[in-house]
Order: structure tokens, then sequence, then C-alpha cells
């Protein structure tokens, strides 16, 4: 990490000084594309943008030599293994009754509401669904959580999104109380009537009054690149 970082400040102040310009161009056409993503030109320049920041990155020296350590490290981990393979042992109990049996834990596999997806927007269902906390990491694109078509269990429910680029909208009934945790670099926050316009490199922490002290409750963590956040009542 420290190599990649004096290679970064090598390359930008004596071989690609415009680096930095071009990659707040590139970047800067693909947030405001993704705002007018709407529209014909939004979506040209998000396109754009978004082909120039990976070109750009690609292209970038810091880029290759991290590629080119990164495979060093498999390959050296992968011969250490083979040099010093890891011998795990199971330690088998034995019951104080020979005629008594283990039995197993029973286990219920829960359905998630969303997928880890690189690209595309998520939203929840528009009928009644059955309520499992949300811990998602994505892509590019919109996320949509409305808590109306579902009855949350009593207790501190948790909603954790990591979003790259993208807009995030989450929507709460009036009875549950809620605390908010975002964190962007570039974006705005609008929670309830509280709304935060800082554009860069901001954290926003809200929480209502009687969070401690509810039945029903939600905590929400989220954190984006580039994206605004939403949070409102139904």
């Amino acid at each position: 990490m420290l190599i990649g970082i004096i290679l970064l400040f090598v390359e930008i102040t004596f071989f690609n000084g415009d680096l930095l310009f071009s990659l707040a161009i590139t970047i800067g056409l693909t947030y405001f594309g993704r705002k007018k993503y709407h529209r014909t030109i939004g979506v040209l320049m998000f396109w754009i943008g978004l082909i120039g920041t990976v070109v750009t990155i690609l292209n970038m020296m810091v880029f290759k030599f991290f590629l080119v350590a990164i495979l060093g490290y498999l390959v050296i981990s992968f011969v250490q293994s083979k040099k010093n393979p890891e011998v795990i042992k199971p330690v088998l109990a034995q019951p104080a009754n020979h005629h008594e049996t283990i039995k197993s834990v029973p286990m219920v596999k829960a359905s998630p509401l969303f997928e880890n997806k690189l690209f595309g927007r998520q939203k929840t269902p528009d009928y009644v669904y059955e309520w499992n906390d949300i811990n998602i990491q994505a892509g590019i694109g919109d996320i949509v959580v409305d808590l109306s078509n579902t009855l949350l269990p009593k207790g501190e429910s948790v909603i954790s999104i990591r979003n790259a680029i993208g807009n995030i909208q989450i929507l709460v009934p009036y009875d549950i109380e809620v605390s908010v945790r975002h964190s962007a670099i570039a974006g705005k926050a609008n929670i309830f009537e509280h709304q935060d316009n800082k554009v860069f490199n901001h954290i926003v922490s809200y929480q209502t009054s009687d969070y401690e002290h509810s039945i029903n409750r939600l905590k929400i963590i989220t954190s984006v690149l580039t994206g605004d956040i939403e949070v409102k009542r139904i």
C-alpha cells in the first residue's frame, strides 16, 4: 500500500500531471449522468464518464503495480501452502452416556430481500413480504427499501447498505423509531425534515428522540461513494 501511494504521487507529479484532472472530469460526468439518467443526455454522460474512468484507471502505473503485487501475493501464498499445508484435526467429544445420540442444532435458512449486484436498481416487493435484516454491497444502481408492506419484529432491525454509485431511499412507517448513520464521498442527505446539502466527503448521524426506549426500532447504516440518501415517513 505504501509503495502504491508513493508510485501514485510520483506518477501524478512527474509523469502524468493531468491524471487527477481527467479523473475529476470522468467521475463528474458519471455523477451528473446518474442524476439525469432518465434523460438521453444523462445516459450518454453516465456511460462516457464511467468508461473514461475505467480507461484512465487501467492506464495508471499504480493499477498495473497492484495487479502484479496481487498476482505475486497469490503465487507466494500458494507456494507456502504447498510447503506447509494447514492440518485440521477434528476433536470428537465422547458423550457421557454412549447410548445417547448427539442432536443436531436446527437451522432455518432465511431468504434475503436483496442480493449483492454490481449493476441494476433494487427495490423491495410491492406486495406484503416477510422482513429479514438487510446487509448488502452494491455497485451501480439505486436502492429503494419500502417498509410499508412488511411488519418489523420487536427489537432492533438493521439495514446495512454499501453502494458505489447510486441513490438510497428508505421509506419508514410513523410508529418506528430510527437511527441513521450515513457516510458519502459525494452526495446529499435528506433525513426526515433534516437536509444536509454538503456535497463532498461528509458523515451524517441522526437518531429519533425515543429510539433507545422503543420496542420497534430500526438502525440504518449506509455508505456510498457517489449518491444521495433519503429517509422519510410514509
